[in-house]
C-alpha cells in the first residue's frame, strides 16, 4: 500500500494575505477556496508549480481530535525541491518575495553560494506569518530519482 503526502496544514493569521503570497508571489495554483464545513472556518488549497503535496491555509479549522493547534508562523522546513536555484530565486525575488542568498552547508555551517555536491544549494524564505520555507536544488527531475 502506498502512502502518499499530499497535503500539509499551514497555519495563517490571515487567509487572504496568505493566499495572495502563495499565489500572487509563490507562483502556487489556487485549487480550493471555499468555507469550511457548517460555515466554520475556510478552507483554502494550494499547490506549488509541478507539486504533488499541496498545502491548506488554516485558520478557524475544528482541531482533529488529540492534536494542538499549531499557532500561524510556526512551521519551520518546508521543503520545495527545483531544478535550477538560480532561476527559481530570481523569479521570487522579481515577484517581491524576500529570500536569503543562495547557500550550501560545509563543515563550517551554512556558508554564502552553491554547493560543489549535488543537493547542495538552497535558499529560505517566509511567508508573511513567519513560517519558513527551504528551496532547495534537486540534480533531476523528481520522475528520474
Amino acid at each position: 500500500m502506498d502512502w502518499t503526502l499530499e497535503v500539509i496544514v499551514v497555519p495563517v493569521t490571515d487567509v487572504d494575505l496568505a493566499k495572495d503570497f502563495y499565489t500572487d508571489r509563490c507562483g502556487f495554483r489556487a485549487d480550493i477556496d471555499a468555507p469550511f464545513y457548517a460555515g466554520v472556518g475556510r478552507f483554502v488549497q494550494l499547490t506549488p508549480p509541478g507539486s504533488r503535496c499541496s498545502v491548506v491555509l488554516e485558520s478557524g479549522m475544528p482541531t482533529p481530535p488529540g492534536q494542538r493547534r499549531t499557532a500561524p508562523g510556526s512551521l519551520r522546513g518546508l521543503q520545495l525541491c527545483v531544478m535550477d536555484i538560480d532561476t527559481a530565486r530570481a523569479g521570487l525575488l522579481g515577484r517581491g518575495v524576500e529570500v536569503t542568498p543562495v547557500m550550501h552547508m560545509d563543515a563550517s555551517g551554512w556558508t554564502e553560494g552553491r554547493g560543489e555536491e549535488s543537493w547542495n544549494s538552497y535558499f529560505f524564505f517566509r511567508d508573511p506569518d513567519g513560517n519558513g520555507w527551504t528551496v532547495q536544488e534537486a540534480p533531476a527531475p523528481l520522475v528520474e530519482r
